[in-house]
């Protein structure tokens, strides 16, 4: 017999688990009054600075942490912290997303009723992410300039599982010639109306827009 019908159970399977751990962490969340956040993005799209520079603004106000993928080394947790937010490292070794049970791993030892935003910094990678839930109430597709316009095309399915597209290093936007409208077409075609946010880590500019935007989707869940 084939082995094809035996694989795509198998991953049904996991994948079927994997949704069982995400919604129970969900509730967890929800419980608790934690607002997740997921991150996901292409390497080099400058997502750890973007993180860093939200951890950093957010604790004025509230009381952020976060939890970061990486195959290896604990490289952006150290850098993370540098925000002064709780911070940890997932390491995932040749796996190339986060799975809700890390995420569940993860936090032992943190108290939840202590958190108001969880970041999660997925793994550097557009494919793998997009079908894996793992708890989040936001997930945001991020998208540097530098990466050119038609990566919404390129990858369709994370675009349209996400739910707002942060376009990163537009301090670099002129230098590099990125094209705003085939952009903002390109991702309109993959999932109509979702919102998009430009932003610079460098010079904090739309940085308020993305804050402000995050807190009312915290409102618009009821965590406020």
């Amino acid at each position: 017999m084939s082995a094809g019908p035996r694989i795509v159970e198998v991953r049904q399977n996991i994948l079927r688990h994997n949704d069982e751990v995400a919604r129970a962490l969900r509730s967890r969340f929800r419980e608790a009054g934690v607002f997740v956040v997921s991150l996901v993005s292409s390497p080099g799209s400058g997502k750890t600075a973007f993180l860093e520079k939200t951890l950093t603004r957010m604790r004025e106000r509230f009381r952020p942490a976060a939890l970061v993928g990486d195959l290896a080394t604990d490289n952006d947790a150290v850098r993370l912290a540098r925000s002064g937010a709780p911070v940890k490292q997932i390491t995932t070794g040749t796996l190339c997303h986060l799975e809700a049970a890390m995420v569940e791993r993860a936090l032992e030892g943190w108290n939840l009723a202590d958190i108001d935003f969880l970041f999660l910094e997925n793994v550097g990678n557009l494919v793998c992410p997009a079908s894996w839930d793992i708890g989040e109430d936001l997930r945001v597709v991020l998208l540097s300039v530098t990466e050119g316009e038609d990566k919404p095309l390129k990858y369709p399915t994370i675009f349209n599982t996400a739910d707002v597209a942060v376009i990163t290093k537009i301090d670099l936007a002129a230098a590099v010639e990125f094209d705003w409208t085939a952009a903002q077409r390109n991702i309109a075609a993959v999932r109509p109306g979702m919102p998009v946010i430009p932003v610079s880590s460098k010079t904090g500019e739309g940085m308020p827009q993305w804050i402000d935007f995050i807190e009312a989707r915290r409102c618009e869940s009821g965590g406020l």
